[in-house]
């Protein structure tokens, strides 16, 4: 019998290149996985639904779900990332703390982009400062004329402008016609504005890990989604590809811990994994719905306390319910 074959967008992370390089399989699936850097993905799934299966932005799936719903998410959550080291500032713009950011003009290159969510999210839980303190500007980091993947809605007290047609938010930053930036990738004016441009956080590690022990979360930026009319028609296919992610990640986790050979280029990879153990436990990227419901709801807090979704969703509300539990022996 011929097994479905499925698209699959998706970065070629370490967690998943056992499923890119066939190692892994899931149950019934042929997998043609098609290995794109993330904006590609995410732009191409939410304006044209292209891959049976791709790597999502977080929020912008939650988005999607109070609209037309054309996905349903797995519990699987190749990227996260604490977000402190991603608030950057213009070294002339007098912040010094993040109390500084309240009245100044900040850029995000979507509103509605995860790692802005959440750093907004952070800093008005944990510093006071105010979603709607300050003003948006959106735009493209290092290209011009970069749109919000979805159209928003948001509440009147929260600004959010676009930037010039011919003008990028890295720039903007070094000039100081931003005071900040909130984003997912680097700006390349970190390293060239001679200064100009700095981190918030310059020793961030201490900080990210303080919060860590304080909250337990470890900020989850993208999930899986499958377009909904092959769910629909092949409910197995959600707990089938749960499985083989997990699969998947179960080979990296013992591959960053082989000490015959380093697998990845980081001359301390062994102490670095032995760090992240002591400091979040052995499965310290944890997949599936129970290890990270709290942390999804605070992301669902987040997005809805700035506009983002009208209802406050619940994490059980994200995933197909075939992905919330599994079999016991």
């Amino acid at each position: 019998m011929s097994k479905l074959r499925l698209s699959l967008g998706c970065w070629n992370y370490d967690r998943t290149r056992s499923l890119l390089e066939g190692r892994v399989q899931p149950d019934g699936i042929d997998l043609n996985y098609l290995n794109m850097p993330v904006e590609e993905t995410f732009f191409r799934m939410l304006r044209n639904k292209e891959f049976d299966v791709a790597e999502m932005s977080l929020s912008s799936y939650s988005v999607s779900l109070l609209r037309d719903s054309p996905f349903i998410a797995i519990p699987i959550f190749p990227s996260r990332f604490f977000r402190h080291s991603c608030i950057y500032v213009n070294a002339d713009s007098g912040i010094k703390e993040p109390k500084d950011l309240i009245g100044k003009k900040i850029g995000n290159p979507e509103y509605q982009m995860t790692a802005p969510v959440w750093i907004r999210g952070v800093l008005s839980d944990e510093y006071g400062v105010p979603v709607n303190s300050v003003t948006y500007y959106t735009g493209g980091e290092e290209e011009p004329n970069r749109d919000e993947k979805l159209k928003l809605d948001l509440p009147p007290d929260i600004k959010v402008l676009p930037i010039g047609p011919t003008k990028t938010l890295s720039a903007m930053l070094a000039s100081g016609e931003i005071d900040a930036l909130y984003t997912a990738r680097m700006p390349s004016s970190f390293h060239t504005s001679g200064g100009k441009v700095k981190r918030l956080f310059e020793d961030f590690v201490p900080v990210e890990k303080d919060y860590f022990r304080r909250t337990g979360i470890f900020p989850i930026m993208h999930t899986v989604v499958i377009r909904r009319e092959v769910y629909e028609k092949n409910r197995w296919v959600a707990q089938s590809l749960y499985k083989a992610f997990c699969e998947a990640q179960q080979e990296t986790y013992k591959d960053l811990y082989e000490t015959a050979a380093l697998k990845a280029m980081l001359p301390w990879l062994t102490a670095h994994v032995e760090e992240a153990r002591h400091e979040m436990g052995d499965d310290f990227w944890p997949y599936g719905y129970q290890k990270n419901k709290a942390t999804l709801s605070t992301f669902l807090r987040y997005h809805h306390e700035q506009g983002l979704s009208k209802t406050l969703l619940t994490p059980e509300q994200l995933f197909a319910p075939e992905t919330l539990e599994s079999f016991k022996i």
